[in-house]
């Protein structure tokens, strides 16, 4: 007999959360079937039905972690957002969204940093697999479009001068933070949230009085 789609969704639930904790506590480099498995308190032959290989197992973890972040509670931007209606991504009130959107990429919180330890712990798996690369390079220009609109909105409002266009300053913006969470995840000492969000701010000053 064929299992009931609620079953079959719910299973699909059981095993994401399953891929979470593995990926929590062990990274990339301990994600397998087995570990899976035992912590679903399953056979292997019963994930085999979802991944028929290592690969399709990584490649699932990868969106379970996007999903993650995704979904994610994002309080600066939040906060931003709810001062500024619906008129959150535009105007003037675009720079300090496009502030709020680099803080919440930053390891400022326990989960985070958590968060972050999975993402750069998959970049080794990614170069290592052509089809995965260019996933993970789609996930980043997605984020660096984004990036882009905000940095347009900021631009025309004047907060950010015009002189360089918005996807430049968005690579530029998503290269800098992206080096800020290495820094902070190698060196958590000397790279405490308090001072990530002042370098961060001093990086938006040198953008706006360029």
């Amino acid at each position: 007999m064929t299992p009931a789609r609620g079953d079959h969704d719910a299973r699909r639930i059981e095993v994401s959360e399953a891929v979470w904790r593995v990926l929590a506590e062990r990274g990339f480099g301990g994600l397998t079937l087995r570990a899976v498995a035992a912590e679903m308190q399953a056979s292997t032959g019963l994930l085999t039905h979802y991944f028929p290989n290592k690969r399709a197992l990584v490649a699932y973890a990868l969106d379970v972690l996007e999903r993650r972040s995704e979904e994610r509670p994002r309080p600066a931007a939040a906060a931003v957002a709810a001062a500024a209606g619906t008129g959150a991504e535009t105007g003037g009130s675009a720079l300090e969204m496009l502030r709020a959107v680099l803080l919440d990429v930053l390891p400022l919180t326990p989960e985070s940093r958590a968060g972050n330890r999975i993402w750069v712990g998959s970049w080794d798996v990614a170069l290592a697999d052509p089809e995965l690369a260019a996933e993970h390079a789609e996930r980043y220009r997605r984020s660096r479009e984004r990036i882009a609109g905000l940095v347009a909105a900021a631009q025309r409002s004047g907060a950010l001068p015009g002189d360089r266009t918005a996807a430049e300053l968005a690579a530029s913006a998503q290269s800098y933070v992206l080096g800020l969470v290495v820094q902070a995840l190698l060196a958590p000492q000397e790279f405490s949230p308090e001072r990530q969000t002042v370098l961060l701010d001093a990086y938006l000053e040198a953008l706006r009085s360029a």
